[in-house]
């Protein structure tokens, strides 16, 4: 099967489905269960790929991941973070946030995704000039990492969203998983086979968002 070539040159992001494809069709998907679509080395072959090839300001690499299979992203999702959340939702309102962390245990695997300090800091004390923009760039560099991430499992066949239930759970979590003090928790993304479509999605109007002057 030929690659499907851009006006630009570039190629396929990977199977049969183009680039852009791609991009549409990472949605967030709450319906996950726990089947193997692809393999672990496969899985984990897709997010180093992702972390090697995802820009970062100066090229300062300052994301780190950790990706918690089976037993660990259950423990994550019903043992550190609803329990978390217990002692601070109130008890009457507290059964749809149970069945939220229900649904994020049913996949099998959950992406965390941390931002070293110690990097950032670095660069600060290294290019003063720049050292407001630094902490900014880095959430820039993890938000294009997320979504690399993202769109790379739903080509793998599998279907997540994004969550951010940090600070609450950063110590529980450094804790159990002996994350290094210097790498702040971003966001942790639930992953798993998809067993329920999206929820529909709506458009603002595309004239209304993008300005295109000649």
């Amino acid at each position: 099967m030929k690659e499907k070539i851009f006006g630009n040159g570039s190629t396929k992001l990977g199977g049969s489905k183009d680039f852009f494809e791609a991009v549409k069709e990472r949605r967030s998907i709450y319906g996950i269960g726990k089947e193997r679509t692809i393999s672990d080395e496969k899985l984990q072959e897709v997010i180093e790929h992702a972390v090697l090839h995802t820009p970062s300001a100066f090229n300062s690499q300052s994301a780190r991941v950790v990706v918690l299979l089976d037993a660990n992203h259950t423990k994550l999702w019903n043992e550190i973070t609803k329990e978390t959340l217990r002692g601070i939702v109130p008890a009457d309102q507290f059964s749809s946030t149970e069945d939220k962390m229900n649904g994020f245990a049913q996949g099998y695997g959950t992406v965390l995704f941390f931002e070293d300090q110690d990097v950032i800091t670095g660069l600060q004390e290294k290019l003063p000039t720049f050292a407001d923009n630094f902490p900014k760039w880095s959430q820039h560099s993890s938000g294009m990492l997320q979504f690399v991430v993202w769109t790379a499992l739903k080509q793998e066949g599998l279907g997540a969203s994004l969550q951010h239930y940090n600070p609450l759970i950063d110590e529980q979590v450094k804790e159990e998983w002996t994350i290094p003090d210097s790498w702040e928790l971003i966001a942790q993304m639930p992953f798993g086979n998809q067993t329920a479509p999206p929820g529909d999605k709506e458009f603002q109007p595309v004239e209304e968002r993008v300005k295109f002057h000649k």
